[in-house]
C-alpha cells in the first residue's frame, strides 16, 4: 500500500493493491496539532503558556514535515493490534505503521516518541510499556518537542529577532558535497555559523531546515559568543560548544543547489540562504 497524503504527524490516507484508500491514525502516539492549538497541559514539562502552546504548534509542524518527507508517496506495512480498539473516536483505522523499503523494525510510530516529534497515546494497546519507556527517555534527554526552551521568558536575542532587527548570525561556509558517497560520508557535509554582531547569541530552541522541511532543533542552553563559529555536521557525534551534529539518516545538503532556513524558537526566520 503507499501513503497518499500526510494530514499532520499521526494521520495520513493510504491506497490499497486494489485502489481503496483509507485513512489511518498511528496507534499508541499523539505528535502536536498543527489545524488546531495543542494543550500544554497534555505535555509534561510544558508550561501552560502562549510560549508554551507555540513551541507545541512548532513542534507539530516539525512533526508534519518529517512524517510528509519521510512517508509521503512510499510504500508501507500497516498493522492493527489485537489488543488496541480496531477504529478510533473518527472511525480512523489504528495502526502500526513502517516503512517497507527499510530494514529497522521499529515502526514509524515508535520513531516518532524516540525523536520526540510525539508523546504517548496513553490507551489500551500492547506494545504500550515499550512506547512509554521511550516517551521516558525522550523527555528525560529533551528530545524533541521535550527540550522546551523558553519556559521563563524569550531570550534577549529572540527579542530582537521578533522586532524585525537584523541578527549577527551569518553562515560562513556551506559544504554540501562530501568526500565520497554523502551517504556514507555524513559528517563531511556540514554548515558553518558565526556570530559576527559583538553580543552573545542565545541559540536554544532555534531551527535550521533545507527547503524540503527536514528540520534541525539546535539543544537548550546553546550559546555563541561574539566571533566563534559553530559547525553543524549532518551524522551522529557528541554535541559540543562549537560542534553539533543533525543525527540524520542520509545527506540533507543537495549538492547541486538548496535554501538554509534558520528561525528562532519562536518561528520568526531570521536567516535564509541558498547556494
Amino acid at each position: 500500500m503507499t501513503i497518499t497524503h500526510v494530514t499532520d504527524g499521526d494521520t495520513m490516507d493510504v491506497r490499497f493493491s486494489d485502489g481503496q484508500e483509507e485513512t489511518v491514525r498511528l496507534l499508541g502516539v499523539d505528535t502536536p496539532e498543527v489545524h488546531t492549538e495543542t494543550a500544554p497541559s497534555e505535555w509534561e514539562g510544558i508550561p501552560d503558556t502562549d510560549a508554551g502552546a507555540a513551541w507545541l504548534r512548532n513542534w507539530g509542524e516539525n512533526a508534519s514535515r518529517f512524517a510528509t518527507t519521510e512517508l509521503e508517496g512510499e510504500t508501507v506495512q500497516i498493522r492493527t493490534d489485537p489488543q488496541a480498539d480496531r477504529r478510533g473516536s473518527y472511525g480512523r483505522l489504528l495502526v502500526y505503521l513502517s516503512l517497507s523499503s527499510s530494514s529497522d523494525d521499529r515502526s514509524f510510530n515508535q520513531r516518532l516518541i524516540e525523536r520526540g516529534y510525539a508523546r504517548l497515546y496513553d490507551t489500551d494497546f500492547s506494545r504500550r510499556d515499550e512506547f512509554a519507556a521511550a516517551e521516558r527517555r525522550a523527555r528525560d534527554e529533551g528530545t524533541g518537542a521535550w527540550g522546551f526552551a523558553g519556559a521563563s521568558q524569550v531570550t534577549a536575542t529572540e527579542a530582537l529577532a521578533d522586532s524585525g532587527q537584523s541578527v549577527p548570525l551569518e553562515l560562513v561556509r556551506i559544504h554540501a558535497d562530501a568526500a565520497g558517497n554523502d551517504n556514507e560520508n555524513l559528517n563531511d557535509e556540514y554548515l558553518v555559523f558565526e556570530n559576527t554582531g559583538t553580543e552573545t547569541l542565545d541559540l536554544s530552541g532555534w531551527t535550521v531546515a533545507d527547503e524540503a522541511g527536514h528540520t534541525y532543533m539546535i539543544p537548550e542552553g546553546m550559546t555563541l559568543a561574539p566571533g566563534e563559529q559553530l559547525t553543524l555536521s549532518t551524522g551522529s557525534g557528541t554535541n559540543t560548544q562549537t560542534e553539533l551534529f543533525w543525527d540524520a539518516d542520509g545527506a540533507l545538503w543537495n549538492n547541486g543547489g538548496d535554501t538554509v532556513i534558520v528561525s528562532t524558537a519562536t518561528g520568526t526566520v531570521v536567516l535564509r540562504e541558498s547556494y
